[in-house]
Order: structure tokens, then sequence, then C-alpha cells
């Protein structure tokens, strides 16, 4: 038996058995809602009714309203969120659905199958959307095996977030190839959508979009993770990154860039990529070349608050050196760089680097935003309409509207007034489906 049929009978077995926690969608769905929040940037609603059918929002009304009844047959579940406050679905553009840092990494790449890796990934993508976040972008993982489980949750097989899943391009040596091991792992373990030179790199980008991927991610820098001495500043040369985007553009896809260094974030800016990832040292002329094009900015604090803190620990043996002196330097210098950011103007969308920080704590992020100095109503902003913006899916999700899928989510306190509130979700509903009240 191959891993390929191994994984789709751990995943067909893995759905059965998640299948259970998640509530069947009545025919029709009546929520009440004390405190409604359609638009974020736009000021909440009070008493309002939310009709939801076949996994849509059909109406919102003011008061609460009686339960329509169009057809005799009808099964109508009334959702008594009164006490509450409630939000769209949130989202997270930064994921690695497929693990979590931490001492056992070398063993678990060893010893996992590509049937455990898959069953792993689908564990972690339940915490996350029982955390409140709906939709997620995985941006660095196996690629047949989150493809998998992207298909696997459309498909109501399993239950997980809504996954916007990436196919990795990078550069023989740099972050996102392997690294750390003998030489005899480093040539098995090395990804066919490596690549050195411009024509090379566009080869390898419609490899990965053959394959399945949904969006390119590109490292045009050093990683803080990369087990090597490189550094973060530009390895991507700036024809390669040129090729790669204008490939990934013509195919339809967007390019994600990982980036710390100025000069890096500059040569992705300028070849037209789509995003930032981490942007840990972004300057003026990255601010004006974001500002220009209209990229987005992912700042994911929360990996580098994770990575100072597991550095500083002294049972953090598990880094090494290299890892443990970038982490303390990027790590400790992204919060005050994204506030510049924040301030400047650019477009910012919601990311965590979930994986590197455990999954299901997506939310703590909007705390280091907000410590930041971020706006409450912008960091909403953010992890919806922004995010729904970065991955071209506005009409469907990223506000409460008729005609759109209902992706809601309800907590006791307002994020408005209390970021912290956001911790603590008590209600999930993603395309008509309750996971959690």
């Amino acid at each position: 038996m191959n891993n390929n049929t191994i994984t789709t009978i751990a995943l067909a077995v893995f759905g059965l058995t998640m299948a259970s926690t998640a509530v069947e969608a009545a025919d029709i769905n009546v929520i009440y809602a004390g405190t409604l929040l359609t638009t974020p940037g736009e000021s909440p609603l009070t008493q309002q009714t939310v009709v939801i059918k076949d996994g849509v929002i059909t109406s919102i009304t003011s008061g609460y309203q009686s339960a329509p009844v169009v057809d005799e047959h009808d099964n109508i579940e009334i959702i008594d969120l009164k006490n509450s406050f409630v939000m769209p679905g949130l989202m997270d553009m930064h994921v690695h659905l497929q693990g979590e840092l931490g001492p056992n990494n070398d063993s678990e790449v060893l010893r996992m199958s590509d049937a455990d890796v898959a069953m792993h990934s689908a564990y972690f993508a339940k915490k996350t959307l029982l955390a409140g976040f709906t939709t997620v972008r995985d941006l660095g993982a196996k690629p047949e095996q989150i493809y998998a489980l992207r298909d696997g949750i459309n498909k109501g097989w399993v239950d997980g977030p809504r996954i916007i899943a990436s196919g990795g391009v990078s550069v023989t040596g740099g972050h996102g190839d392997v690294d750390g091991m003998s030489p005899d792992l480093l040539d098995k373990f090395t990804s066919k959508t490596i690549c050195d030179g411009p024509y090379d790199c566009r080869r390898a980008t419609r490899r990965a979009i053959k394959f399945g991927a949904d969006v390119i991610k590109i490292t045009s820098t050093g990683g803080v993770l990369s087990d090597t001495n490189t550094g973060t500043g530009q390895q991507m040369d700036d024809d390669e990154l040129k090729e790669v985007i204008d490939t990934a553009h013509a195919l339809g896809r967007k390019v994600a860039s990982h980036a710390h260094a100025a000069q890096g974030i500059n040569a992705a800016l300028r070849a037209g990529v789509d995003s930032i990832e981490h942007g840990s040292y972004a300057d003026k002329e990255s601010i004006k070349l974001m500002k220009k094009s209209g990229a987005f900015l992912v700042p994911t604090l929360l990996a580098g608050d994770t990575v100072v803190k597991m550095a500083n620990t002294a049972g953090a043996d598990f880094m090494s050196p290299a890892i443990k002196a970038k982490a303390i330097r990027v790590g400790g210098d992204m919060m005050n760089n994204f506030s510049a950011a924040y301030k400047a103007g650019v477009n910012i969308a919601y990311g965590t680097d979930s994986g590197v920080s455990h999954h299901g704590d997506n939310a703590k992020e909007a705390v280091l935003m907000s410590e930041a100095g971020m706006s409450n109503e912008d960091i909403l902003i953010s992890a919806t309409i922004n995010s729904a913006k970065l991955i071209d899916m506005t009409d469907k999700i990223g506000t409460l509207q008729v005609g759109k899928y209902a992706d809601i989510i309800a907590m006791q306190k307002s994020p408005l007034e209390q970021i912290k509130a956001l911790l603590d979700v008590s209600f999930v509903m993603k395309n008509g489906v309750i996971y959690k009240r």
C-alpha cells in the first residue's frame, strides 16, 4: 500500500470521527444577535435577526423576528445569541497546519509517515476552527497532504477552516530549502520546487501550481528558523523574484513573500509581490512601495514573540546557536517596525505564523497588534475585510451580508471595547454548520 492510499484512508477515517463533533446544519438557522457587527469598521447593530439557509445568509433584519416558514418540512433552529457579540469569522493569512515548533521536530521528520502528517494537520485545523478562525492561508506544508486536507474540508469529510494552500518556491540553500541534516538526508528531503536562476524558478512555479497550489510562497530573505548562519538578508535574486511573480500572476495565482530584511522586502515589492510576510525591517522605501502597489503586510507578531520567549528559556536546547541569535534579534525588533508600518497607513492583513506558536492561540496576535498601537477596529478589519481582499474572496466572506457564506462567530464581550474578548470565542459557525456553541 503506497503513501497516497494510506493518506486517503487516514483522512477518510479521521473525517468520520471528527464529523460527529459538528452540529448538523438545519434547513434554516435563525440567529438572534444581541450585538451584531456586520461590517468591521462600521458601528455594530443591536437586537438583530440573521437567517441562514443552505450555508448562506438570506436576511438580516432589526428586532428578533419569527422564523420564516417557506416549506412545512423545513427544519428550523433558533440560535439564541442575545447576550453575545456576533461578527464575521476571523481569518489568519499565515499558518503552518502540519506541525508546531518544539524539541521533537527533528524526530517527527524522521518518524512520521505522510499519513501521520495528514492526521496531525487535521487535528491542528480543528483547533484553529474552534478558536474562531473560519478561513486560513497555509504558507508552508507538504504539498500533497495540505492539498488533501484543503479538499477534504471543502467536501465535509474533515472539520476545519477553509484553507488557501500554498506551493513553496525557494532557492538552493535559502530559507525554504532543508538544512541542519546530514548530506544524505538533505538530498532526500529537497523539494522539486527548489530552483536556481530565473528560468529554473519559472519551472518550479509552474510545477507548484500544476500540483495544486492556490498561492505561491517565496522566501526573498533568510529566515529565523533556518538552521544556518546565512542571516536574514536577501537570498532570492531580483531576476528570480520577478520570474516567479510574473509566472504565478500569468497563471492566476498571487504570491506571498517571506521577507525580513529591507533589501529583500523591497526587491519583492518591486517585482510585484502581493503580500509581505513578517516585514520585520521594512523601511521608508518599503512603506512607499507597499502603499503604491497596494501589497499587504502580514505581520506575524505572535511568531516573533514566541521565538524570543523560547530562545530565552533554559529548556530551548533544541534551538541551535544560529537560530537563537536570529530569534532574539528579529523577534525583538518586530513590534516597533510593525507599529511604524501601521502608522504609515499600509494595508495590513492578519497573520500569526501559527505552527511557530501553538495552533488555537491565533487570537493572541490581536493582543500584540493592540500593544503595538493598532486600534481594535483596525485589528478586526485586518482579520476580516482585509484578509478577504488578499485572497480575492470579498464576494463570499469578510462581512455578514445577504448572499455571503454564513461564517459567524460570537463571544460574550465586545472586542471593540476589549480586544482580549477574541481569546474566548464561544460560538463558531462556518458555511451554516455549527462547530461550537
